[in-house]
């Protein structure tokens, strides 16, 4: 999966109907409630603000709305299209100003579709690596053969405790290298080291 670096937004005009397509990041479902309640009350003036979501590490968690569309005709189309995109942890708005003329279902799920393979077209992304998160104390006696291991793998630490028993380090490293770095840190050590998987 990929997360979103940045966006442009993205308008499409269609039988006068104004569609404003934005993708936004959000990390958990109640983050892009947040994000979609601000989007109706920034677009008051919109007749709908239609919305697709994927989150989650491997896209599990997904949603979406019509907003006042004929059902199946705006939120299912352009969920589809973010789905296809591989990308994550995001909320897809599409905000339609109704210019007079009906554009009958066809032509809706045309627009909608077309307005969020819009704003994808502009994304920069980045891929996902799936994180583990260690715990452990570093002997004063193992700090600079210690270190250099931790470099070697990457590893980095988000927070750090001196304390009589020497460095007390939590961090994240790639999952992929974890079993690896923590038995190379109890070889080092002779059993010393002893490492907690840190579960968020």
């Amino acid at each position: 999966m990929k997360g979103l670096v940045a966006a442009e937004p993205f308008t499409l005009v269609v039988r006068n109907s104004r569609f404003l397509a934005e993708l936004l990041t959000a990390d958990t479902h109640e983050a892009a409630r947040a994000l979609l309640g601000a989007q109706r009350a920034k677009y008051a003036d919109a007749s709908h603000v239609v919305h697709a979501m994927v989150i989650g590490p491997s896209g599990g968690i997904l949603g979406c709305s019509d907003d006042g569309e004929p059902a199946g005709t705006a939120g299912r189309p352009v969920l589809e299209v973010l789905k296809g995109s591989g990308i994550t942890n995001v909320l897809l708005t599409v905000t339609r100003w109704f210019g007079g003329t009906k554009l009958g279902t066809g032509g809706l799920v045309k627009a909608y579709g077309d307005a969020a393979k819009g704003v994808l077209a502009t994304v920069a992304t980045r891929e996902i690596v799936a994180m583990a998160h260690l715990s452990f104390t570093l002997p004063y006696s193992l700090l600079e053969p210690g270190r250099r291991l931790l470099r070697e793998y990457s590893f980095a630490i988000r927070q750090e405790n001196y304390t009589s028993a020497g460095d007390s380090l939590q961090g994240e490293l790639p999952s992929g290298r974890a079993d690896e770095v923590i038995r190379r840190l109890a070889d080092l050590s002779r059993g010393q080291i002893s490492v907690e998987r840190i579960v968020e």
